[in-house]
């Protein structure tokens, strides 16, 4: 006997690698995303920007670039304090007795001034405890430096180590609850479109529902209503109210499917319903529920970087691009842009790169395209 080669044709997904391999810009863009996914990892684990909390630079600290700040300009962004006591109220009771208090106290009590001139109301005991440090040899000053690559905030902390960490907040919500608003999606939308009747109404009807009311509009009266913030608060707003496009798209996909030969076959085997829904139908639908994924994944980045920026998103301790923007924006009326320029563009890159990528990764999965 000759043996005779068999050759299996490539399924839906080897041709999908294919073409998503031969699109040089889709390849570009998913080595961007995985490097966003690696730093989001390694954030995660500890390895990068563990210590982004650690003052190591002044407040303010512009980026290398544009050299150390001036005496005068540090002294800008400090409190502006005066030094002169209130005009005494002649018609307060009290007022001889204040009097009394204060020359007392000016006769007692030395005035310790700071380095910009304004009276440090705890300076003696500050002074008392560096005494007691370097006695002790424990008087390791904290050198802060005057320039840092990127900049720091007003805190002195560094900006590329707090935008990798704020990337990792940012990151894992859009991809957490585009994963809970793609499953809620897919469970409901195959129910409709395979039971129909009842069951389609009842669904059709809370569809309805969700998207009479602009999706952004919805978010932000849902996050005001529970009034608890955190990442997983944002997580349930976002994956609770987005799951109504892969609804739609499912529940088509499924109406189509459920009269298919394939279908038919298994129901003639004594297949239950369920496992004609989701072993012999999702497989062949699989790849709208992922696209619709990745698409999610990009809006709900965008849209948890507004709920922060606007108050509704991370507790105060927690970092992401949404809280950095919101700092910036106080920044941006002393000229410190840099806190802005990091939060933007990282995230700028990230959403442009996965948008590309989704685009891609839709065309390579469309059957039509050969």
């Amino acid at each position: 006997m000759s043996n005779i080669e068999t050759q299996v044709s490539p399924g839906l997904w080897t041709l999908a690698w294919r073409r998503l391999r031969a699109d040089k810009v889709a390849m570009g863009a998913m080595a961007v995303v995985g490097l966003f996914l690696l730093a989001l990892v390694l954030s995660a684990t500890g390895l990068l920007a563990a210590d982004w909390e650690k003052e190591v630079g002044v407040n303010y600290a512009p980026p290398t670039f544009l050299g150390a700040q001036s005496a005068d300009e540090r002294a800008s962004n400090e409190p502006a304090a005066s030094t002169e006591a209130p005009p005494e109220n002649p018609l307060d009771p009290l007022k001889d007795v204040i009097r009394e208090l204060r020359a007392s106290s000016a006769a007692t009590q030395p005035v310790i001034v700071n380095d910009y001139g304004i009276p440090d109301p705890i300076g003696m005991e500050m002074a008392e405890i560096r005494a007691a440090l370097a006695k002790s040899g424990a008087n390791a000053a904290i050198v802060r430096k005057e320039t840092l690559p990127f900049g720091a905030d007003k805190w002195g902390h560094d900006i590329i180590k707090k935008t990798i960490k704020g990337s990792e907040t940012s990151i894992v919500v859009g991809l957490v609850a585009a994963f809970l608003a793609t499953f809620l999606g897919t469970v409901l939308g195959a129910v409709s479109g395979y039971y129909g009747k009842a069951a389609d109404d009842i669904l059709n009807w809370f569809y309805s529902i969700f998207t009479s009311v602009p999706n952004m509009l919805l978010i932000m009266a849902v996050a005001a209503v529970l009034q608890h913030k955190g990442v997983l608060t944002i997580v349930l707003i976002l994956g609770l109210t987005g799951w109504t496009g892969t609804y739609r798209l499912i529940r088509a996909e499924y109406m189509k499917h459920k009269t298919r030969e394939y279908v038919l076959a298994a129901d003639a085997i004594g297949a239950s319903n369920w496992r004609k829904m989701f072993s012999h139908i999702f497989p062949n639908v699989s790849h709208v529920a992922l696209v619709q994924m990745s698409i999610l994944s990009v809006g709900f980045i965008k849209a948890e970087v507004i709920l922060s920026f606007l108050g509704f998103g991370v507790p105060v301790g927690v970092v992401s691009w949404g809280s950095m923007l919101n700092e910036a924006q106080n920044e941006l009326i002393l000229g410190k842009w840099w806190q802005l320029t990091a939060a933007s563009v990282a995230m700028a890159v990230l959403v442009t790169a996965f948008s590309l990528f989704t685009d891609a990764l839709r065309d390579a999965l469309d059957p039509k395209l050969k």
